[in-house]
């Protein structure tokens, strides 16, 4: 169709009880050979230490990426699927040199203006939105890492903020801390009895 800077997108984290919504876009060489890339597939699908190895090849060959997130705010307030699409528009909005067409995994994006297509299953169907999948499941991983030392109690470092029954037992025992979604079930529901 006659696009050079394709970037594909994809967001993580728009179930967990807790933390932000992150979205990645990435613009790929069209050819470039590397034994890795048989390896990219959808950040749910790739274990954590070979997804830390895969973000480093990626964001080292990429020809632009962008990170974006919403804050818990953002969620709470705008709902999880607004700010998982604002999100990617901060992520797409951060690359260098723009994109002139994205592909989304899933749905479109009616907030960026830009020429899309949305393919169901897109992150384990195309290469780039693999690649973002991966880019945004690594960076939101980090971000609840540091999270996890101004909330300890909490594990977020272990869960990254998923319903597990260890995140579940200490929501229970200390409360929603300031990073909990306060529109999910059950911190609405903890929040409700307080």
């Amino acid at each position: 169709m006659g696009y050079l800077r394709i970037a594909g997108t994809d967001e993580v984290g728009r179930g967990p009880l807790a933390g932000p919504v992150v979205a990645a876009a990435v613009i790929m060489p069209l050819e470039f050979e590397a034994d890795w890339k048989l390896l990219v597939n959808d950040s749910k699908q790739v274990k954590p230490a070979l997804r830390e190895e895969l973000f480093l090849y990626i964001t080292e060959i990429a020809i632009g990426f962008g990170v974006g997130e919403c804050d818990v705010r953002t969620i709470d307030s705008k709902g999880i699927a607004k700010a998982s699409r604002l999100a990617m528009k901060k992520a797409v909005d951060k690359i260098t040199p723009p994109p002139d067409f994205l592909l989304v995994d899933f749905f479109n994006i009616p907030e960026i203006k830009l020429p899309q297509k949305g393919i169901t299953h897109g992150d384990c169907l195309s290469f780039s939105i693999a690649c973002a999948s991966i880019i945004a499941k690594v960076a939101r991983d980090h971000m609840m890492e540091e999270l996890d030392k101004i909330y300890p109690e909490y594990k977020f470092a272990e869960h990254k903020g998923y319903s597990t029954p260890e995140h579940l037992a200490c929501l229970q025992r200390f409360g929603p801390s300031p990073i909990h979604r306060c529109s999910f079930q059950p911190v609405r529901d903890l929040m409700a009895m307080l």
